[in-house]
């Protein structure tokens, strides 16, 4: 999840370049699935299918475009009744019984795309490690990623990775109790 020094979700203040494009390219190339909530569903659809069909030139973000483009997606919306991205299918389950139920079938890694379900599998324990990709921006306000949370969570940092333009991307995993 990118994110801005002061604990923001808000993917147009972060700093991409070349090296971020090409981390998170390759993290998609080896997920089983991408969860996605309709917010974030609709931003990502509105963009990256086009540039596969129409590439920009600048190689990096052209990689991802065709690698979130191959991706098996999942949707979890309550309005959107059909979708017209590639890979895409709509959950059928609650997200609760949906990422059980994958957590059960043997194969990749499943990633989860949207603050929202992040949230929301965080206050249900099912996430086995988060990716936490601050960026050296202030936001001042907007969307916060742990909203809600009920009950203190312990992490534990497995790995640090510090991009050239200042980006630190942490990975912690859940400490079970």
């Amino acid at each position: 999840m990118n994110m801005s020094l002061d604990g923001f979700c808000d993917h147009t203040l972060g700093v991409v370049d070349e090296d971020l494009h090409n981390h998170y390219t390759r993290m998609i190339e080896t997920a089983g699935a991408l969860l996605y909530g309709r917010t974030t569903y609709q931003l990502m659809e509105s963009h990256w299918p086009e540039l596969v069909k129409n590439p920009s030139g600048e190689k990096s973000s052209d990689d991802f475009a065709i690698a979130i483009d191959n991706v098996h997606k999942i949707l979890f919306s309550t309005t959107i009744k059909h979708v017209s991205w590639r890979n895409t299918t709509l959950a059928t389950r609650s997200l609760k019984d949906e990422v059980l139920a994958l957590r059960d079938k043997p194969g990749k890694d499943v990633f989860v795309g949207s603050p929202s379900l992040i949230a929301q599998l965080t206050e249900l324990r099912l996430i086995d490690e988060y990716q936490l990709c601050i960026h050296p921006v202030v936001a001042g306000s907007g969307l916060v990623l742990f909203k809600n949370i009920s009950e203190q969570m312990m992490l534990k940092l497995t790995r640090t990775k510090t991009f050239g333009t200042g980006v630190i991307l942490l990975s912690y995993e859940s400490v079970k109790d």
